[in-house]
């Protein structure tokens, strides 16, 4: 395995990169948890909850005084609640390379899955079964299972899971590739996750919807852990339809909603199957009551039920900084800092496995290190103030994200890591 190159692994160099860098000032635009000296943690687990934005305060104050002002007529206010989802449209749609058309904010992400394949999944003959890549995040195999229960199918048989070979920590695109024309005659769906929640590893979203349609499969990806993280264009790519969640690297807070990216071809079906609710009725007629569902023909009439206002709002702040910085320098700074962290635990922690790709291109900003007695390293971390994750069985996960984590933050967590070995 290709180590990184030598790294001055000084808390002085650490700080100078910082000091050159003129996006470190962007790390002020947050509130990270701080330790009990009033310092700022060293906060790599954005890949499970991204911080807070300092403009979201202002943001749900702002709603919460229309919601004091208005009361219902906040609905109707233009400054207020009735098109603030479509306000999120158009950042969003910029991140994932999406017309802002194709582009729902709906529930939280397992229903996002539910909603997708409620509508892609309608097993036909032979063509009954679902491709997934492993290791899945829990809540995607749930949601695939149910939904073949669902229609009279058969998990056992008619759910494919293509994982690494053994003693790898990643899935190589050949191997999907490989799985998908072996299982051509019988896919309908082909679910993968963008990038890996484990390991970090990043799909080619393009190459393997193509192996998708070629065998003509519904190309649906899971983008938890991509979106607002590496470059995504779904337009591109023919990807069919994609679902996310806003509260990791997008920084929406707690619970915040998540979002569906539905091809304009299939959208502007109005007959496709869906699980209907009244917010994906037309605008125009919604308030008018009517029995029979008339919906939005985009991605809008897939949503559900009235979007929670104050847990857009933080969203809305988030996103607004995306547009400000573009994910194209941001994503160019997370490829130095995942590329300083990993020279830092080549350098301080030789007891470290990572198990996420070295290639730059086939990763984002998590690092996932395996380690010897990693619970409890975590445990000594955090009474160090670096905020990481544990994956079972023994898999530390670290990400530098390069909207509000410093080069010193990587150096911190390296060096404390070292300092656990030690035990």
């Amino acid at each position: 395995m290709t180590l990184a190159r030598p790294v001055d692994a000084s808390e002085a160099h650490a700080r100078a990169l910082d000091a050159a860098d003129p996006l470190t000032a962007l790390r002020d635009r947050f509130e990270l948890p701080q330790g009990a000296d009033g310092i700022p943690k060293a906060y790599l687990a954005g890949q499970s909850l991204g911080p807070l934005p300092r403009a979201a305060r202002a943001a749900v104050e702002h709603q919460l005084d229309a919601w004091s002002r208005l009361g219902v007529d906040g609905h109707f206010d233009p400054d207020a609640w009735f098109e603030q989802d479509h306000r999120l449209r158009g950042p969003v749609a910029r991140l994932v390379g999406a017309s802002e058309t194709e582009i729902a904010t709906v529930n939280a992400l397992t229903v996002a899955l539910h909603q997708l394949l409620a509508t892609v999944y309608q097993p036909r003959g032979e063509r009954r079964a679902i491709l997934i890549d492993a290791p899945t995040f829990p809540t995607d195999r749930y949601a695939v299972e149910s939904q073949l229960r669902l229609h009279g199918a058969d998990p056992a048989t008619d759910l494919m899971v293509v994982a690494p070979e053994p003693g790898e920590s990643v899935l190589e695109p050949e191997a999907i590739e490989a799985a998908i024309d072996e299982h051509r005659d019988r896919l309908a769906v082909v679910l993968l996750a963008g990038t890996n929640f484990a390991t970090g590893q990043v799909h080619d979203i393009a190459r393997l919807t193509a192996a998708a349609h070629a065998a003509g499969a519904i190309a649906m990806w899971d983008l938890a852990h991509s979106v607002g993280n590496v470059p995504v264009d779904l337009r591109s790519a023919d990807v069919d339809v994609a679902a996310w969640c806003t509260y990791k690297y997008l920084n929406g807070g707690p619970g915040s909603p998540g979002q569906v990216f539905i091809a304009e071809r299939l959208s502007r079906d109005q007959a496709a199957p869906r699980l209907a609710g009244w917010w994906g009725n037309e605008d125009a007629t919604r308030f008018e009551m009517a029995d029979t569902f008339r919906p939005e023909r985009d991605a809008n009439g897939w949503r559900l039920s009235t979007p929670g206002v104050l847990s857009m709002a933080p969203l809305a702040a988030s996103l607004a900084i995306f547009d400000e910085v573009g994910l194209p320098a941001l994503r160019e700074r997370s490829i130095r800092l995942t590329a300083y962290l990993e020279a830092c635990l080549d350098t301080l922690v030789p007891d470290a496995t990572i198990l996420t790709p070295r290639d730059p291109e086939r990763r984002g900003a998590q690092l996932s290190i395996r380690l010897p007695d990693a619970r409890r390293r975590l445990e000594a971390i955090e009474a160090l103030d670096v905020v990481a994750d544990f994956r079972e069985p023994d898999i530390i996960r670290l990400a530098p994200i390069p909207s509000y984590d410093t080069f010193h933050d990587a150096w911190r967590a390296a060096t404390a890591l070292a300092e656990t070995a030690k035990g």
